[in-house]
């Protein structure tokens, strides 16, 4: 473990990173690097960018809606991932559905603890991606933990399903949510 590794662990966190974050397909390795801090901030999880990378995702490609399914890869992942950490987020830059949605900004499964995120819909303007990415990742990394969605729109846990309730959406959590998560991690505060 590196020096840099060790200093991205919150006190009173297991020594191991918690969550492993993948790269899925071409995604630039900056913004994969930019996700520790939020997912430290506002969910004391320790995270490191993991060695592991996996290919385009052809397999998952729905030609007729020319978008790639979410589930599909996220199975993929499950049966990849590093089992040392706690979570997966993996991150793609390519387009994601589930059925019944137009698109979806990224998926967790609680029960395997892994949660994927695309950023093909999130803009190139650096500071409108930054943010939108640390939200996106809080979220589903909070789905991960046992947080449930929340009703206040400012909120990491709140659903965004358009660009514009992103925006608004913060990469923290609401008092009610804080409180939430002290209960589900008394050991990471």
């Amino acid at each position: 473990m590196t020096d840099e590794g060790s200093s991205l662990r919150c006190a009173g966190v297991d020594a191991m990173n918690e969550c492993q974050i993948i790269c899925v397909g071409t995604t630039p390795p900056q913004i994969l690097a930019s996700l520790v801090g939020p997912l430290r901030t506002a969910l004391r999880v320790s995270s490191e960018v993991g060695s592991l990378a996996l290919p385009e995702e052809d397999y998952a490609f729905n030609k007729e809606r020319n978008q790639y399914h979410a589930s599909a890869i996220l199975r993929r992942i499950q049966t990849t991932r590093d089992l040392q950490a706690q979570f997966a987020l993996a991150v793609t830059s390519v387009d994601l559905f589930e059925p019944d949605t137009p698109h979806v900004f990224g998926e967790a499964d609680r029960t395997a603890r892994v949660a994927l995120m695309s950023i093909a819909r999130f803009g190139t303007e650096f500071n409108s991606l930054s943010h939108r990415n640390a939200s996106e990742a809080v979220h589903l990394v909070g789905h991960l933990i046992g947080l449930a969605y929340c009703e206040d729109p400012r909120c990491a846990m709140f659903v965004a399903t358009t660009v514009a309730e992103l925006d608004k959406r913060s990469a923290s959590l609401c008092t009610s949510c804080r409180s939430e998560l002290q209960k589900l991690r008394p050991q990471a505060t």
